[in-house]
């Protein structure tokens, strides 16, 4: 219960920004617009659909996935979808307010309260709920194929990796489940989860048998896929401090990987690369954040906890360039769609960025509601998804 109510006070201010409630003096104004902007790029619209009511007031960022052609997303009011990823068309959706979806009474309608979006692979979809359960679904048709309890909710995407999902839980535990079956293999369980946390955890990475995440406590931690073995531990962020705020030191953000080397930065923190079969430091730079990076070419995309967007050299951490035109818009994670970065904003603004030089070349906007997941990059095409279930889907014509 402390912990529940810790997290709800620390992530007040992302909440308040989400709301566009700023009349506290500790939230700062989003960066207005600039309403002359003219775009030198064109995007297109491919298409426009929604799932339920997506993530709701739950506070995480649920996201799609997109695999073998096909988009899944998921809501926490219990709907889940898949569509053709080029043109949205509907291919199934389920409820679990359609009687017997689960084989359940009426008493159980409201368990399965979709959380963190669903992975996929195959023919199998899985995916976490904020009631403690992981679901693996038939791809072809939504029906349900297995059912397992885990240790507490589940606000991240699970990881299928051959026969194993990988779901990482709110209190820092791990699973591995047989992805045939939905028996549990192995738990890893993280010694040290501290009282004091934002509201989120960074995507699972798995890598060549090794299963990479930050943690809460700022860590990044390597165990083994077929046992949940700890196999390493770097420190992303040392929750130093005057006050229980300042020692935040939260890894939220999905880790990257380049080749062999991983990339990951926490709040309050630094951005860190690390050789990833050893775990041996290559560099480091201050940089904190709470969202997700991105590599592309020879450049590490970022925003900072002031939503300022950020270009790094992914061979030294020098600065490459920085955008600070959307400074507190509370902006996703960045995606890299071909040589441009896409970050969403507060009120469902998606924003195209020059990965050469940090300009914003294009402006969409999928809706009034915030966007708070990393958009998804597939071939030519980015998907972005607000709080309320929207999805859009967006591509740069070539000439």
């Amino acid at each position: 219960m402390k912990r529940f109510w810790a997290i709800a006070l620390t992530s007040s201010l992302v909440v308040l920004a989400g709301c566009h409630s700023f009349k506290k003096e500790n939230v700062e104004p989003p960066t207005p617009l600039d309403k002359k902007f003219v775009p030198t790029v064109k995007v297109e619209r491919l298409w426009k659909s929604s799932i339920g009511d997506g993530a709701a007031e739950s506070g995480v960022r649920m996201r799609p996935v997109v695999s073998d052609g096909v988009l899944y997303a998921a809501s926490t009011d219990g709907k889940i979808a898949a569509f053709e990823a080029t043109t949205g068309k509907k291919l199934w959706s389920k409820s679990i307010r359609q009687h017997g979806w689960f084989g359940w009474g009426d008493d159980k309608r409201e368990d399965a309260r979709f959380s963190g979006g669903p992975g996929a692979s195959g023919d199998l979809v899985a995916i976490g709920t904020l009631d403690g359960h992981l679901y693996g679904i038939n791809a072809k048709d939504g029906e349900r194929r297995w059912a397992a309890e885990v240790s507490s909710e589940v606000i991240t995407a699970p990881v299928i990796v051959g026969d194993v999902v990988v779901v990482r839980c709110n209190d820092g535990r791990v699973y591995g489940i047989d992805a045939a079956s939905g028996e549990r293999r192995w738990a890893y369980d993280q010694a040290v989860v501290p009282l004091l946390s934002l509201r989120g955890n960074g995507r699972l990475l798995v890598a060549n048998g090794v299963v990479f995440m930050g943690t809460d406590a700022g860590k990044l931690t390597a165990i083994r896929l077929d046992n949940g073995e700890k196999l390493w531990e770097q420190t992303l962020a040392t929750g130093e401090g005057r006050t229980e705020i300042d020692r935040l030191s939260d890894a939220d953000g999905a880790l990257v990987l380049d080749g062999a080397t991983l990339y990951g930065a926490a709040y309050h923190g630094q951005l860190t690369a690390i050789d990833g079969p050893s775990g041996r430091p290559l560099w480091n730079h201050g940089f904190s954040t709470f969202t997700s990076l991105e590599v592309h070419e020879n450049s590490i995309y970022g925003v900072d906890d002031e939503s300022q967007v950020f270009a790094f050299d992914k061979s030294s951490g020098a600065n490459i360039w920085k955008l600070a035109d959307l400074k507190y818009r509370w902006l996703t994670g960045p995606a890299a769609q071909g040589k441009y970065a896409v970050v969403g904003d507060l009120d469902g603004h998606i924003h195209w960025i020059d990965g050469s030089n940090g300009k914003i070349v294009a402006r969409e906007r999928l809706s009034s509601k915030a966007i708070r997941s990393q958009p998804v990059v597939v071939g030519d095409i980015v998907y972005v998804e607000d709080v309320e279930g929207h999805i859009g889907a967006y591509r740069i014509p070539t000439n």
